[in-house]
C-alpha cells in the first residue's frame, strides 16, 4: 500500500525554503493565459501552514487597494511556484494567525524575528586566537646569528 501512495505523490518543490507562520514572503507564480505564460508575484504574510504530504499548503494574506484583505492558498508541492523568497521573519506565538483578519493598521503588525545575539564567551570561542606581539620595552635583544662551521675530519 505505501508504494501506491508514493507513486501518486508529487515530487517535493526544492525552490521553497524553510518558512513559518508570520513570515513576510514573496511567491512568484507561473500564470498561463491562453498560449502566453507570465510570472505573477504575491507578497504577504503567512497566516497558515498545513502539513500533510501531497496536500500540504500555506495561506498568504496581503492588503490590496483600499485596505481590502486578500488571501491566497498555495500548494506546497505545486510546480506552478516559480520562486519563493522569505523577505522578513516574523516573531509569533501561534501557528494560525486568523486574528489578523480583524486587525488593521498598527495592530496588524508582526514583530521581526532577529537572529539571536551571541554571548561574549561564545564569540571569543568562535574567534581565532590572536598572536600577541611584545611592545618595544618588552622586546628581548636579538640573538646574534650563529654560524655553524663544519669541521672536516682527516
Amino acid at each position: 500500500m505505501p508504494d501506491l501512495i508514493k507513486a501518486v505523490q508529487a515530487p517535493i518543490n526544492t525552490k521553497i525554503p524553510e518558512m513559518h507562520s508570520g513570515d513576510n514572503v514573496s511567491v512568484h507564480l507561473r500564470i498561463i493565459e491562453g498560449n502566453k505564460e507570465r510570472i505573477q508575484e504575491f507578497k504577504g504574510t503567512i497566516i497558515r501552514l498545513r502539513k500533510g504530504g501531497n496536500d500540504a499548503c500555506f495561506t498568504v494574506r496581503r492588503l490590496a487597494a483600499h485596505g481590502i484583505g486578500v488571501e491566497r492558498t498555495f500548494l506546497l508541492r505545486s510546480p506552478r511556484i516559480d520562486r519563493f523568497e522569505v523577505v522578513r521573519r516574523g516573531k509569533v506565538r501561534r501557528a494560525k494567525l486568523y486574528y489578523l483578519r480583524e486587525r488593521q493598521g498598527k495592530s496588524a503588525r508582526i514583530k521581526e524575528l532577529r537572529p539571536a545575539r551571541q554571548s561574549a564567551a561564545s564569540r571569543a570561542a568562535a574567534r581565532p586566537a590572536r598572536r600577541v606581539e611584545p611592545t618595544a620595552g618588552e622586546r628581548a635583544p636579538a640573538a646574534p646569528e650563529s654560524r655553524v662551521e663544519m669541521a672536516t675530519v682527516e
